[in-house]
């Protein structure tokens, strides 16, 4: 077991949101933004962007790691954009008018196109596709849950049509 591998969860938090260097077994080295420690392994998940590309999110194992030295301390709008790599685009905070707009919105296009609808739930909130399919707030691809996969499939994609549609 290496010193890294002996610290605490509380010692690999102070890294998070952090830019570090990791060396690592056979001189190694890793650069990038730590987003969390996994606090089994002790692996270390590190962010980098690089120039006009999507995020890279990359993993030094735990037992592989030899030193990890703080680079430079991550800014809030460093932090707010680690925290988006993370949590989709769906688990944006939502006030309850915005998710009841999207809902009565989602609930008329799908009576629009004649698939049979509903609410169920003490408020309502759980739109019902059929009586097979439900599709819980913010109304998007990911908050659809069916047993029958193949309903399931087919809903998705016309709920992400229509999420298309809308932007």
């Amino acid at each position: 077991m290496n010193d890294w591998q002996k610290k605490s969860p509380l010692d690999w938090q102070t890294y998070v949101d952090k830019l570090v260097k990791v060396v690592a077994v056979e001189k190694h080295e890793y650069e990038g933004w730590v987003l969390t420690v996994d606090p089994v392994s002790a692996s270390i998940v590190l962010a980098t962007f690089p120039e006009n590309e999507k995020v890279t999110v990359s993993v030094v194992m735990g037992h592989a790691v030899q030193e990890v030295e703080i680079l430079q301390e991550g800014d809030s709008d460093m932090k707010q954009r680690l925290a988006r790599i993370l949590a989709p685009e769906e688990s944006q905070a939502y006030s309850p008018e915005e998710l009841e707009k999207r809902k009565n919105a989602l609930k008329t296009w799908l009576e629009t196109n004649h698939i049979p609808v509903g609410e169920q739930g003490e408020l309502g909130r759980t739109l019902s596709v059929a009586g097979v399919l439900t599709i819980e707030p913010p109304y998007g691809p990911e908050q659809c849950s069916s047993s029958n996969e193949i309903i399931l499939s087919r809903v998705q994609g016309l709920v992400q049509g229509y999420l298309d549609k809308q932007h």
